[in-house]
């Protein structure tokens, strides 16, 4: 959100539009509530004055139904579904879903509205995410990227489908040398810890690697897109994640499970998804093979699929495009 927000208002601003970032810095001509906030009551006020409000909407809490990562965890994920409901079934009067996917799935759990809504993706600057700039591959092993917020809370599943991904690639025969997996992101001791060794145990430490880049500056994920052979989308059933987006962009391909939006996203060229092959919503071992075979097709093609990925995010995730699309409907 924060990224949206930051890209939204340099945008606005661009084109001579004030922007504000408080329900009290009254007058302003409309309110784009990104998700939900707990200020319901001053929301009523702007809703009872006229100003049109608009909501943007993500997905759904989940993963805390699946896998059990605590209580307080439990209560904040369900207290924001509940938020995020609430102001899309009462106060919005319009809502833009980042994905079809999402708006798919409100449909599908809390009904339609009787606001009217369109889909409208995230964008990138095709200026900053470019594959020129720094950033080389490297020649003598390959190299694949995740770059997540966070891989805590619920969402180390998708660590362990990397390294499962890992190991199928060696124990298969279509790539000679060694591989790379390079995580950007919040990742704890323990997990960081439980992977290598479970990589030196098992005999593959001569085939694989984890480099553990940790939290890095947003200005420097273009580096780190740049650098990889193809990046690793891990999260399932996403609405529309913007390291998918910043990754084509950057010329480097998309790897995936066909969940959430990810194949909407990715379309012919920005890379390939696959089927998770089992039931992604109680989050059952996915079909790691294909997985790994996609994988094969990617790298046995990987300057065609640079080419039709960096074409792909010119074509749908222009920022500026995504700019005048909110411009259009926060002022009519």
């Amino acid at each position: 959100m924060v990224s949206f927000q930051r890209k939204l208002a340099s945008g606005l601003m661009a084109r001579n539009i004030e922007v504000c970032f408080d329900l009290d810095s009254k007058p302003y001509d409309a309110v784009l509530v990104i998700g939900g906030t707990r200020k319901i009551h001053r929301l009523w006020q702007v809703k009872r004055s006229g100003v049109p409000i608009i909501q943007r909407l993500d997905g759904m809490n989940w993963i805390h139904r699946v896998i059990n990562t605590g209580w307080r965890h439990w209560l904040r994920a369900e207290y924001g579904n509940i938020i995020l409901s609430f102001i899309r079934s009462y106060f919005a009067d319009k809502v833009i879903y980042q994905s079809a996917f999402s708006r798919q799935w409100w449909e599908r759990v809390k009904g339609e509205t009787r606001s009217p809504n369109e889909v409208i993706y995230n964008g990138v600057d095709l200026n900053e995410f470019s594959p020129a700039g720094p950033g080389d591959r490297p020649q003598d092993f390959k190299r694949i990227l995740m770059v997540e917020g966070s891989l805590l809370g619920g969402y180390e599943f998708g660590l362990e489908n990397a390294v499962k991904l890992l190991t199928e690639i060696a124990h298969s025969q279509f790539l000679v040398g060694r591989i790379e997996l390079m995580i950007v992101g919040k990742v704890s001791k323990s997990s960081q810890g439980k992977w290598d060794r479970w990589i030196r145990e098992n005999g593959f430490s001569e085939k694989i690697n984890i480099n553990w880049a940790g939290i890095v500056p947003y200005e420097r994920i273009p580096y780190f897109d740049r650098s990889a052979h193809f990046l690793f989308s891990a999260d399932i059933n996403a609405a529309c994640p913007n390291t998918v987006i910043e990754a084509m962009a950057c010329g480097t391909p998309v790897l995936s499970f066909d969940t959430g939006a990810l194949s909407e996203l990715v379309g012919e060229g920005g890379g390939l998804t696959v089927s998770y092959g089992k039931d992604p919503w109680k989050l059952e071992s996915p079909d790691i093979p294909a997985l790994a075979k996609a994988a094969s097709n990617i790298l046995a093609e990987i300057k065609q699929y640079q080419e039709t990925a960096r074409l792909r995010a010119e074509e749908n995730f222009d920022v500026e495009l995504m700019v005048d699309r909110y411009m259009e409907i926060l002022l009519g």
